[in-house]
């Protein structure tokens, strides 16, 4: 019984109606499970889900077309899959849902239901725990930092006292002058101590450097795009 999970239903590149039913309805469920796994801890928009759903059995469609030449079907779906990342470039979970979608359309192409159904299932079950789990991202403690000082103002080493009583660590990331020149911003990837009060963090920098602005917020991932 269960090595005929494991078993095509297509043979030698032919199919009949029930067959391309069978084969595309599973298609669809499989881009379902996966559509719905990527969106329960992950901003996605209504196209994407939508394109998640229809592109295992795109890819499944074109690999039977082909007749079972593998070759030609990865070619030719490779080729489509470049109209998604050639105007801008995805995050590494969408990236990684395509290809599943896409690999989970290369096995119901091929008659390979049962591969197709438990691999989409143990997949976004540990897509899923991963995000739930928030398995490698990082503290809340880890903040952006921005400061501006004037041009008069010797910020090196200016501000180092207050950090080492309010920052577990802390870099500098980017100087960059603005207004004419006449304004420094700093910006600094920073890890809060535990239980420190950040006002008080805030106020102090504040009486350093003219009490111009300051931020201090969440650091976003720039790595994150493939």
């Amino acid at each position: 019984m269960l090595s005929n999970l494991f078993t095509s239903i297509l043979t030698e590149g032919t199919f009949t109606g029930t067959q391309l039913g069978i084969v595309t309805i599973t298609s669809l469920v499989c881009g379902l499970i996966i559509a719905i796994s990527y969106s329960i801890k992950n901003k996605c928009s209504r196209s994407f889900a939508v394109t998640l759903v229809l592109l295992p059995a795109i890819v499944e469609l074109v690999i039977i077309l082909v007749n079972g030449n593998i070759g030609a079907g990865v070619a030719v779906a490779g080729a489509f899959s470049l109209v998604r990342f050639r105007s801008a470039p995805g995050k590494g979970q969408e990236i990684t849902s395509i290809f599943l979608a896409m690999a989970v359309g290369l096995a119901t192409g091929m008659g390979y239901i049962g591969v197709a159904i438990l691999f989409s299932l143990i997949i976004s079950v540990i897509n899923l725990i991963l995000n739930i789990t928030k398995f490698g991202a990082e503290g809340e403690n880890h903040r952006t930092l921005k400061i501006t000082v004037p041009e008069n103002l010797d910020y090196e080493g200016k501000f180092e006292d207050i950090f080492d009583k309010y920052l577990s660590s802390y870099m500098y990331d980017e100087i960059k002058t603005s207004n004419m020149g006449s304004l420094y911003k700093i910006t600094l990837s920073v890890v809060l101590k535990a239980g420190i009060s950040t006002k008080e963090f805030l106020d102090e920098i504040r009486t350093r450097n003219g009490n111009l602005d300051i931020s201090l917020g969440r650091r976003i991932d720039s790595m994150d795009s493939l």
